[in-house]
């Protein structure tokens, strides 16, 4: 049997960041605690980065380009409540993945102006594929709204996933936020969105919401 290569340092670095970033958010995260959970020196750790500040960008990085992978909106063929739904969906699996960032957004953005441009640049990219989704769902009269309820729709589909994780903290934050706290929102941002389906889309849209929902 063929033996898997071992993974280079400076991966076991960044997932092993990330791990610690999302369990104990970022602040209070230092370059020690992440060498002692890898058990190799401050020394090895600061030959591949120079500072906890380039740890979080290289996460960052690769945050960007998971995120960009999921704000496609069909180019050749008309969009369909499924796409609208998976949207949705990959949105929370990605804040999910990287929750420290959405979790400690306003500190990391005030301190770091690459952050600051490109997570920008990011929730203008998930406002124009949400809205251009749901263009796509009133051209096939699955949907009912003008362009500018689809702006405000969009704009707030974002709002609510991005400040989501912040939400639940503040409802219990002595509990630990888990997977289920994240189903509850994309629960949420359909929510926002049925009144506005029309027939049958309108049924089908709420039947796949209501996986989000636990017992």
């Amino acid at each position: 049997m063929e033996r898997k290569p071992k993974r280079r340092t400076r991966e076991r670095i960044l997932e092993t960041s990330l791990v610690l970033f999302n369990e104990f958010g970022e602040p209070n995260v230092t370059t020690q605690l992440i060498s002692d959970e890898l058990g190799i020196s401050p020394g090895n750790l600061y030959y591949h980065f120079r500072s906890k500040d380039e740890i979080i960008e290289t996460v960052f990085a690769d945050f960007v380009r998971d995120i960009d992978a999921t704000l496609g909106a069909p180019e050749l063929r008309i969009p369909d409540v499924e796409d609208l739904w998976l949207f949705l969906h990959l949105l929370f699996e990605n804040i999910w993945r990287y929750r420290f960032l959405y979790r400690d957004l306003n500190e990391l953005l005030s301190r770091n102006r690459t952050l600051e441009m490109q997570f920008k640049r990011i929730m203008a990219h998930k406002v124009k594929t949400a809205a251009l989704i749901c263009d796509g769902l009133v051209a096939a009269d699955s949907m009912r709204a003008s362009k500018a309820e689809i702006q405000t729709l969009a704009v707030n589909m974002v709002v609510l996933a991005t400040y989501w994780l912040s939400f639940e903290f503040v409802r219990d934050a002595r509990r630990t936020i888990d997977g289920e706290a994240l189903g509850r929102g994309a629960y949420q941002a359909m929510a926002l969105v049925a009144p506005y389906m029309s027939g049958d889309a309108r049924a089908w849209f709420q039947e796949l919401s209501k996986a989000y929902l636990t017992s």
